[in-house]
């Protein structure tokens, strides 16, 4: 079965395409989150896709939505295909099993990523200034390790091409308001503990995520876009944890680690081999079977 790396719905509004994301209208009050088969390794889409990984994200998604609600409420109207409505139905081939019919909500403009572990771009922040995001921390950190609290470190989002900004959180209230940066940052956290714990209970570290927002008619926040995937968070083996390096993972990290080592320019997406491909969907699948106990109906 080929990779899905792209959605053809001409009956329906497409309003945008991310980086794995086709989005469509609807009606006036729901879109159409297509999770499609691309994989983008910094900020790059490579030019062939992971045949199922959309399925798979929006399985993991799902799960999530179900386990955090109490939480805060998601955009999530329903992924039962035989729910969405026919001019959705009429291209079953390219969407079931990858399709989430969602809410029409404002969106935030901010990319609320919560760490719980230094590595990564904080790792290399930390190194050269002893902060992430401009956060003081304290001295002596190694990589790898688990911070106190979890840090709430926000950046902007950018357009595709272009590289998300982190800021300080003093930030963000000039960007989206007082009332919702306060809300942010707070669910942010409550969302991330909760998943850490039930996460590292089922084999798995969370060493960071990222969360995204939207807001309806009367202000109210909702958690939305995808959750809690490998591709928004690091997925670490809780078993082979160990302080004071980089971690297995599973996650992008694999791909990001075979682009690393053959000096991908970090500009132009390529044709990833098969054994990069396979291995990379292997991951996912473990991470889906960790936490869920089951196998992906993909």
């Amino acid at each position: 079965m080929a990779a899905v790396v792209t959605t053809n719905c001409p009956d329906l509004e497409l309003i945008a395409r991310g980086k794995v994301r086709d989005l469509y209208r609807v009606d006036a009050n729901s879109l159409l989150f297509v999770a499609t088969d691309r994989i983008s390794a910094f900020d790059v889409i490579m030019k062939n896709g992971i045949t199922n990984k959309g399925k798979l994200l929006t399985e993991i998604s799902i799960f999530w939505f179900s386990f955090l609600k109490d939480v805060l409420p998601n955009h999530l109207i329903t992924a039962n295909f035989e729910e969405m409505p026919d001019k959705v139905k009429q291209y079953r081939d390219q969407l079931e099993g990858r399709s989430m019919l969602v809410k029409s909500l404002r969106v935030l403009p901010i990319e609320s990523i919560v760490r719980g572990y230094i590595t990564g771009s904080a790792w290399s922040e930390y190194k050269k200034k002893g902060t992430v995001c401009d956060i003081k921390l304290p001295v002596g950190l190694q990589e790898s390790e688990e911070f106190e609290k979890p840090l709430w470190t926000p950046s902007t989002k950018a357009e595709i091409g272009d590289h998300d900004e982190n800021i300080h959180p003093d930030k963000v209230p000039a960007i989206i308001g007082e009332k919702h940066a306060a809300e942010m940052a707070k669910i942010s956290i409550e969302l991330y503990t909760k998943a850490r714990d039930y996460a590292k209970d089922h084999g798995i570290i969370i060493a960071d995520t990222k969360f995204e927002f939207g807001v309806d008619e009367n202000d109210n926040l909702y958690l939305i876009d995808e959750v809690l995937t490998p591709d928004s968070s690091r997925f670490w083996p809780a078993d082979k944890y160990k302080v004071g390096g980089s971690q297995d993972s599973f996650d992008k990290q694999y791909l990001r680690n075979y682009l690393e080592s053959i000096g991908f320019d970090k500009s132009t997406g390529i044709t990833l081999p098969q054994d990069v491909v396979d291995k990379t969907m292997s991951k996912y699948q473990e991470a889906y079977k960790l936490l869920t106990g089951k196998d992906a109906q993909l």
